[in-house]
């Protein structure tokens, strides 16, 4: 049986032993909560391409300059005119920009997650101080905000420019904080929709198309049969088939309480009882895509 002899220099043996200065790291760690607000920033920059390449900003920073314009136009005509209120109420005027929307978490949803699972870093992520729960609320965060600087911008705009042009500030002051509550509520339910699709492909492609198809195939439906239930006089049924898409839950649900006129075929929005339906129906959503996230990246993690 051989016995393992220690190493000992040889006679005109070269090698030396060199004290490259490794040491324990005394500092102070940061935490989890450090690394949460590190992911959200990196995160909400990415959303608008800061940080990233030319090209990473060209889309995100179009559309939010599409989403500003009419509101900046709309603010002109009204100041040039001596109008004596906006053209579009402040609650309408994301029901009406929901294409830019759409597109907007489209090709945003997938650039904050398809990445990571496409080249297999999440497992980076939770190898440091950050654990599932960090992640999805970070992204979630993250998208929620990036969309509701893009949805409130051109709310702030109408507002400045309404009393610019001295309409009744108490009114104004109202309409403005009933839209700040709608597009919350919208930036919500849309990240954790376009979230979710996008945490099951990899594929940044796949996830731009399947958002897209998710918002527009169910609005498109949901109006299709709203039309057809106007009529054939069976406008009952209107605010019920409006729980079925994510455009048509605000819509419902900000004319049932911030006063807002509703998009409905014939005008038929929910009543207050119909309204704590769609009410239950968001806050149940944004639930549910948060728990689905939550479970989505348990598996990835391991």
């Amino acid at each position: 049986m051989a016995i393992d002899q220690p190493l000992v220099p040889q006679p005109g043996d070269q090698t030396r032993i060199h004290n490259i200065g490794y040491r324990n790291y005394d500092g102070p760690r940061l935490g989890r909560a450090y690394a949460r607000r590190s992911l959200y920033s990196q995160s909400l920059r990415g959303a608008y391409g800061l940080g990233r390449s030319v090209k990473s900003k060209v889309l995100p920073m179009l559309l939010f300059v599409v989403m500003c314009v009419p509101a900046a136009i709309m603010v002109a005509v009204a100041v040039a005119t001596k109008a004596k209120d906006l053209p579009v109420d402040y609650t309408r005027y994301a029901i009406i920009m929901q294409a830019v929307i759409s597109l907007y978490v489209a090709s945003q949803a997938p650039q904050s997650v398809s990445r990571d699972l496409r080249f297999k870093t999440v497992p980076l992520y939770f190898s440091r101080p950050i654990e599932t729960a960090d992640y999805v609320r970070a992204k979630f965060a993250a998208l929620a905000s990036a969309m509701f600087i893009l949805t409130a911008a051109p709310l702030i705009v109408l507002y400045v420019g309404a009393l610019l042009a001295k309409l009744d500030f108490a009114d104004q002051t109202k309409g403005f904080a009933q839209g700040l509550v709608s597009v919350t509520l919208l930036s919500l339910l849309f990240a954790g929709i376009g979230l979710v699709i996008a945490a099951i492909t990899p594929r940044r492609g796949f996830g731009i198309a399947a958002v897209i198809a998710v918002l527009t195939i169910s609005y498109g439906a949901v109006s299709t049969l709203q039309a057809i239930a106007d009529a054939q006089n069976a406008t009952s049924a209107i605010p019920w088939i409006g729980l079925f898409s994510p455009v048509t839950l605000i819509d419902g649900l900000q004319s049932a309480f911030l006063g807002a006129t509703s998009a409905f075929p014939g005008g038929v929005g929910p009543s207050h009882a119909e309204g704590v339906v769609y009410v239950f129906a968001v806050l149940g959503l944004i639930a549910a895509t948060y728990g689905l996230l939550i479970r989505r990246y348990r598996k990835v993690g391991l």
